[in-house]
């Protein structure tokens, strides 16, 4: 159990450094089959964009929230998956759509 522990504060600690030094932030939206949409917060890291913010809006109304703050619940949890903006079916908005969501 202390691994997994310790695993968790090394995730965590990673994600937290990547938001607190963050300089260059992009934002994006992504729907899913179920009629959800998904909005991303990425920044890069060692060439790839790493999503430190995520958030699920369902088509039900219901908002999920994941960051280093909250990995994860029942309902799901932050991506540990690079994002390719050129490749992954993603449409970049602008970082106050993020906000407005993130903050609801």
């Amino acid at each position: 159990m202390a691994d997994l522990e310790r695993i968790k504060a090394e995730i965590v600690a990673y994600f937290r450094a990547l938001d607190a030094a963050a300089i260059l932030r992009r934002h994006f939206r992504h729907a899913d089959e179920e009629g959800g949409l998904w909005y991303i917060e990425a920044v890069p890291d060692r060439g790839e964009f790493i999503v430190i913010k995520q958030a699920e809006l369902t088509s039900a109304g219901q908002l999920h929230r994941y960051s280093w703050e909250h990995l994860e619940d029942e309902h799901g949890g932050l991506t540990d998956q690079a994002i390719d903006p050129e490749e992954d079916p993603l449409e970049a908005i602008p970082a106050e759509e993020f906000q407005r969501v993130w903050t609801r």
